[in-house]
């Protein structure tokens, strides 16, 4: 991890250095804020947009996952247009724009699917466990016939 921070960092630093060159020092300094302004009303544009989806989708009974991520994936975004940098802010406009996010989702949720322990079921419903079946042993106990004095056979889990 501190190898990809590291490879970041100059990536920035050559990228903001390479335009600086180009333009002038001024300039940049204008590019950079402009991509902050841009790309923040872009997050709260494609962010607004992001909540009513998931809001829909779950009034319509259905598992707004791929919503969530859309979700997710603006938020992180978001989060990258504020990091001062070119490198950062165009990862971050390429999560913004609809098309781009698209593709990342995809991948991202392919990428879950195959490697978590309890995938979505066709993004579209609940969880199932990959093949292992997990058996928990346990025992209701009806509180008010259960005396505290008279400790219990086994161990219960009190929710009190």
């Amino acid at each position: 991890m501190a190898v990809i921070f590291l490879l970041w960092v100059i990536a920035e630093i050559a990228a903001i250095w390479a335009v600086a060159s180009l333009v002038g020092f001024l300039s940049t300094l204008g590019l950079l804020l402009a991509g902050a302004i841009v790309g923040s009303w872009l997050a709260r544009r494609e962010g607004g947009k992001a909540a009513r989806a998931v809001l829909d989708t779950a009034r319509s009974g259905r598992s707004p996952l791929g919503e969530v991520t859309d979700g997710m994936l603006i938020g992180l975004g978001g989060l990258l247009i504020f990091v001062p940098g070119f490198v950062s802010d165009v990862a971050g406009l390429l999560l913004l724009l609809p098309p781009t996010r698209a593709l990342v989702r995809r991948a991202w949720l392919k990428r879950l699917k195959r490697r978590g322990p309890l995938a979505p079921r066709g993004f579209g419903g609940g969880l199932h466990s990959s093949g292992r079946v997990i058996v928990v042993d346990s025992e209701v106990v009806d509180p008010s016939r259960h005396d505290r004095r008279d400790p219990p056979q086994r161990p219960v889990i009190d929710s009190e």
